[in-house]
């Protein structure tokens, strides 16, 4: 059996504002890092309200994960839809104590909200998930 939790987060930065180089290596902006911690806050106040039960985060680690996201932006073309996928997955997962990698399905809308551009987020936890049937490789 599946079971559904529904929130709205911030929109993400978009992927050319996500990183920074720091001598040779690439690390996370310092937007990057408010928006995880603010997507922490948000999820953190949605579980003690027991809008996001125990339950669910214990079906989503032992199961599989859908993911339906739409992103509102404040205008139509000047951001890609799936830049902000990624950092709004990893947030999110990495919130709940779930490993990204049980993440199965996502579908991705583009919307426009220029006066409130948000991410309205629906994450399914499925108790199984059907995969295509095996195949050897050679």
């Amino acid at each position: 059996m599946a079971m559904l939790v529904r929130f709205t987060l911030p929109l993400p930065p978009s992927i050319n504002s996500q990183y920074v180089t720091v001598g040779n290596r690439r690390v996370l902006s310092r937007e990057a890092q408010v928006y995880k911690r603010q997507v922490a806050q948000h999820l953190a106040q949605l579980q003690r309200a027991q809008s996001i039960p125990p339950l669910f985060i214990k079906q989503a680690n032992t199961g599989y994960i859908a993911l339906f996201i739409d992103f509102y932006f404040e205008t139509p073309l000047r951001r890609d839809l799936d830049g902000g996928l990624k950092i709004a997955q990893d947030a999110i997962c990495t919130t709940l104590g779930v490993n990204d990698n049980r993440v199965v399905d996502i579908h991705l809308v583009k919307r426009i909200d220029p006066l409130n551009p948000r991410i309205e987020v629906e994450m399914e936890a499925l108790a199984d998930w059907q995969f295509e049937d095996e195949r050897i490789v050679y």
